[in-house]
């Protein structure tokens, strides 16, 4: 296991390398559309990054998208890729740490920023201009959550 984080309050194994992934790519300079662990990515292209080394299959690159695509398309593309990925949503209740969370700036929008959970109160998450950092999860976030998915486990025995 990486040295990136220490464990988790309930010594949930595969939440503790999920958030190590994630803490390894913490330092990562803001780049959109990017997905290259110390080199850029946005917040989609780490969730992708940290999925792909978990799973050890990569999520396919989405398509082009220009920074307001959420606001122009009317389509939840990011909630309906989780699903795909991921599963049904989890209650945002029942939410732990290496848990992938989506958020919307608003309702009736489509969701449009994703971060993983380091802890009951932390995530990270990819953030113009910082970049890669883990963040407090203060109200003003929280009452953001659109949906919270647990990353799938290792393919690999």
């Amino acid at each position: 296991m990486s040295g990136c984080v220490e464990r988790t309050e309930d010594g949930d194994v595969h939440g503790e390398r999920v958030i190590a992934i994630a803490r390894c790519w913490i330092g990562t300079p803001y780049r959109h559309q990017a997905s290259l662990k110390g080199v850029g990515c946005d917040c989609l292209g780490l969730v992708r990054g940290v999925f792909a080394e978990i799973t050890g299959k990569a999520a396919e690159a989405p398509p082009p998208y220009q920074p307001d695509w959420a606001e122009r398309s009317g389509v939840d593309r990011l909630m309906e890729a989780a699903r795909a990925h991921c599963g049904e949503p989890v209650p945002s209740g029942e939410m732990r740490p290496g848990d992938i969370v989506l958020f919307r700036w608003r309702a009736g929008v489509a969701a449009k920023h994703a971060g993983i959970l380091s802890g009951p109160d932390h995530f990270i998450h990819a953030y113009e201009p910082a970049g890669v950092i883990e963040s407090a999860l203060v109200p003003s976030w929280r009452r953001r959550i659109a949906a919270v998915h647990r990353m799938p486990g290792s393919t690999q025995s």
